[in-house]
């Protein structure tokens, strides 16, 4: 009786095996694969039961999946869709236009937030000359747009902003002008998606822009790749109908990623694979990858580790019990580097905050039991807290420290400091404030807060984004919480989109009615332009 001969990989093994190995065998072996050269694998009793294989640098072979419906597609004509001015779009009227914003300064640089989380994906804008002070009547917004349901951020290319809801029984892709509103194109199309929570019926993973192309994922797993400068349909794919996934939890939720000419999805199909590569410009399966975790509500993310490009994962759906990890991936073939389980306990737990590289390290981390880790670029673990774990929000490393928003929430999060080197904790608060407020019933006092709040860094200093509508900068650093200036956009809950900033315009969701006014959901563009 022994360990598997012929595969390293823990997944492949059946329960009875890993017993036998956990029990009998000590924590490191040394073998060979059948017909394959030596390597070393390390074998550790993971916390939580699960059995967590490290595989040298030579790493796992890509799995062979077929594409189960190859989509018929169209090809994409050139075009200057990105710089297209102004007079190209016309009037919408879901949107309220209340004042063209100021010119951008001299000095400023600015870009494009065309993919989830930003150009580097971790919420760090590369803006300058950005107005750090807020008016003392308050940030009133330039334009609005009255949205659906829907949690997605909008991407932006230029001139022209993608926005994805949800309005009735249909999803909507549309393309506006970023400084107006205006309206160059929109796609709707169908659906039936019902959330078993409760929570509004719209998409959750934002639209990514890339090559003249627009990619969206809708709840229910529809596909879409449109031309960014008409809003044709290049090509689509049900994705959880061709690859037999069941819905999670909260329907689809984890943005894709495009990585030179592959779309990168967590699709997480039973017995694989896991995640997918496709084409950009047919749509067609590339290659698939992994087949033991489910999707979860992270999304994948590029990284340079030890050298070499790659694709981290933080994988983890629906599942008794409940499983899922960090995925490290050659974006090339496939192939799997290493797989480091980390999920909470609980069945209804998710992995939702997307990794993030620190020097040649990932930390992920999930708020249902196990907290953060630190791996190393070849899956090793560094360190782990447990008492450092964020729900979906997008942690900040900065200057040898991560700072993030702690817990379920909203009346437990917390911001913390930890050390990047050693996990151990610095410093924690908790802002609450008192604000008057009128409403019907008349004036009163509101205690308020950040709670579940998202981070996203200019110039050193971070703009924050409170789960209630308020707005923040903050100086982030290893001393302690500094507030420098707050204002409040909206009363109302579940504000949780991430802000998105181009050309020094600041642009965030309002998901629910307001509570004070009774505004119904916005899409708000903000003027953030310096001197």
């Amino acid at each position: 009786m022994g360990p598997p001969r012929n595969c390293f990989s823990a997944r492949q093994w059946n329960a009875s095996t890993v017993r036998w190995w956990s029990a009998f065998t000590p924590t490191r072996w040394f073998g060979i694969c059948r017909g394959k050269p030596a390597k070393r694998v390390e074998v550790n009793a993971l916390h939580r039961g699960t059995l967590l294989v490290l595989i040298g640098a030579s790493g796992l072979p890509a799995a062979e999946f077929r594409d189960p419906k190859p989509p018929a597609f169209v090809e994409l004509r050139a075009t200057a869709a990105a710089g297209a001015p102004n007079a190209a779009a016309r009037d919408n009227p879901e949107v309220t236009f209340h004042a063209a914003p100021g010119p951008l300064a001299s000095r400023a640089v600015t870009g494009d937030w065309a993919a989830f989380m930003g150009p580097t994906h971790n919420m760090f804008s590369p803006e300058t000359a950005i107005a750090r002070e807020f008016p003392k009547d308050g940030l009133k917004p330039r334009w609005e747009l009255k949205k659906g349901e829907g949690y997605a951020s909008p991407a932006v290319a230029g001139r022209r902003l993608v926005f994805f809801h949800r309005v009735g029984a249909e999803e909507i892709v549309e393309c506006l002008d970023a400084e107006s509103g205006r309206r160059f194109w929109q796609h709707r199309y169908a659906t039936a998606y019902r959330d078993r929570y409760g929570f509004n019926g719209g998409p959750r993973a934002s639209p990514v822009i890339a090559e003249g192309r627009v990619f969206t994922f809708g709840a229910a797993g529809t596909l879409h790749c449109l031309a960014l400068a008409t809003g044709r349909v290049l090509w689509r794919r049900d994705v959880l109908e061709e690859f037999k996934v069941e819905q999670n939890f909260f329907g689809v939720g984890a943005t894709p990623l495009v990585e030179k000419d592959k779309l990168i999805v967590n699709i997480g199909a039973p017995g694989g694979p896991g995640v997918v590569a496709f084409d950009v410009r047919t749509g067609k399966m590339l290659w698939g990858a992994d087949d033991q975790w489910g999707p979860s509500y992270a999304s994948p993310v590029p990284a340079t580790l030890a050298g070499q490009r790659r694709v981290l994962v933080f994988a983890g759906g629906e599942s008794k019990p409940a499983t899922g990890g960090l995925l490290a991936l050659d974006p090339e073939n496939g192939r799997v580097d290493f797989a480091f389980p980390w999920r909470g306990t609980r069945y209804e737990s998710v992995n939702a905050s997307s990794p993030i590289v620190v020097g040649d390290r990932v930390f992920v981390s999930e708020c249902y039991g196990a907290g953060g880790v630190m791996v190393d670029a070849t899956g090793k673990k560094v360190w782990e807290n447990a008492a450092f774990g964020m729900h979906f929000m997008c942690p900040i490393p900065l200057g040898g420290h991560i700072y993030g928003v702690i817990n379920h929430g909203p009346s437990d999060s917390e911001f913390v400091c930890v050390e990047a080197a050693t996990g151990k904790e610095v410093w924690r608060h908790q802002p609450m404030w008192t604000e008057q407020v009128t409403s019907r019933r008349g004036p009163s006092e509101m205690k308020v807060g950040t709670f579940r709040a998202s981070l996203l860094m200019v110039e050193g200093r971070a703009l924050c984004l409170g789960e209630f509508g308020h707005l923040l900068w903050l100086d982030l650093k290893p001393d302690g919480y500094h507030e420098l200036a707050r204002t409040w956009l909206f009363a109302a809950t579940e504000t949780w989109t991430p802000p998105v900033l181009s050309r020094g315009l600041l642009y965030v969701c309002q998901n629910t009615k307001g509570a004070l006014n009774g505004e119904p959901p916005r899409l708000l563009c903000y003027d953030l332009r310096g001197e």
